[in-house]
């Protein structure tokens, strides 16, 4: 499959309500594609906000089949945070000519707690919770691992929130665009889990991405699209600080596009902690396990360095609307291999790699995108 056109709002606050975000992600995307909405034959939906909100309207591909004018198949994909990268999967897989994976997400609709409380259902509930191991503390813990088997320290886990809050400045969909954030402000900000920073967390945001795959031949082919899945309880696998799940959906996507990790010339990973960037960069195979920290320190993955990750800010910048992150990365690296990201272009991109996260590492996907054109 190809991708003939992506889509994406700006992330943010607003309060629409998720449709409205995927709406105006899918209406994006056709206008890149330059098609109409009555020429695409599926359509792969994943989104969580109205479980949560006020809406309460569970039958959403039948709204979506309204807002289209549609009487297509259309699928939902509710994979939590890897939701959009699930959809993606699943819309490379079904054989149409021309599929619009799609999400849209009013994650920041409610008060603090209830919007915390729908976000840790990401995790288990019964076991790990009840004892306090809500996501900043689960990755609090799985840090304090890590930097006791390796040398890492917390200068490397602010080297990542510099480097995505440098590009987010320079992304005009990200939430901290023309916002610049300092070393000093990253390194002082309060713990929320000791020894993680509040600006080691990505934030909940608004928005909506889409992208429309397609059986006619364009200028950007997914080479490679893998997904695994993994324990729900993250203290019962064999090791926390490395997630199996990426290392086998990784493995299938490599397979798949017949290259190795060096090929790779331009990454968005799913930093919703930046512990997770750190290890993923060892899941992936770009550094042998143990070796994270010396890459963020050499500098290679920054703008202007041999392969950049997180050109767009990542969720810790950009913002994190769940189920739309995936998708978003898709956004990003279609951009990036099309040479359209202005001052935060990676210089001479032709292959991308997306990796989406659900929940702490129990669902993932990578997926490779090659520039053919």
């Amino acid at each position: 499959m190809y991708i003939k056109g992506v889509g994406m709002t700006k992330f943010d606050y607003s309060q629409k309500q998720w449709w409205e975000f995927a709406y105006e992600a899918a209406l994006d995307a056709l206008e890149d594609a330059k098609m109409k909405a009555s020429q695409l034959d599926a359509i792969v939906l994943s989104t969580i906000s109205s479980a949560g909100g006020g809406e309460h309207q569970t039958h959403k591909v039948s709204l979506i089949s309204d807002l289209f004018k549609t009487h297509i198949p259309i699928i939902e994909t509710p994979s939590v945070c890897s939701g959009g990268g699930v959809a993606f999967w699943t819309a490379n897989r079904l054989g149409f000519k021309n599929v619009l994976a799609l999400s849209g997400e009013k994650a920041v609709d409610n008060r603090t707690e209830i919007t915390t409380d729908l976000i840790m259902s990401a995790a288990d509930r019964s076991i790990e919770q009840t004892e306090g191991m809500i996501f900043p503390a689960q990755n609090a813990f799985v840090w304090q691992e890590y930097m006791k088997k390796y040398k890492a320290t917390m200068e490397d886990l602010s080297l990542i929130s510099y480097k995505n809050h440098q590009n987010a400045a320079l992304n005009p969909k990200a939430y901290y665009y023309k916002r610049q954030v300092s070393l000093e402000d990253i390194k002082k900000s309060p713990e929320v889990a000791s020894p993680l920073r509040l600006m080691d967390c990505s934030m909940s945001v608004n928005g909506g991405a889409a992208a429309i795959l397609t059986q006619e031949k364009t200028d950007i082919e997914v080479a490679g699209s893998g997904f695994a899945t993994d324990y729900l309880l993250t203290f019962g696998r064999e090791e926390t600080h490395h997630f199996r799940a990426t290392e086998l959906a990784a493995k299938s996507a490599y397979e798949q596009a017949r290259i190795s990790p060096k090929d790779i010339d331009v990454a968005e990973l799913h930093d919703a902690f930046s512990p997770i960037e750190l290890f993923s960069y060892e899941d992936l195979g770009f550094v042998p396990k143990g070796q994270g920290a010396e890459l963020i320190r050499s500098g290679k993955i920054n703008l202007g360095g041999e392969f950049p990750i997180n050109p767009s800010g990542g969720l810790k910048a950009k913002g994190h609307p769940i189920s739309v992150t995936g998708l978003a990365q898709i956004y990003e690296i279609t951009k990036q291999l099309r040479g359209q990201c202005g001052e935060r272009q990676a210089k001479n991109a032709r292959i991308g790699l997306c990796q989406n996260i659900g929940g702490a590492g129990g669902s993932i996907t990578v997926h490779i995108l090659r520039k053919i054109k």
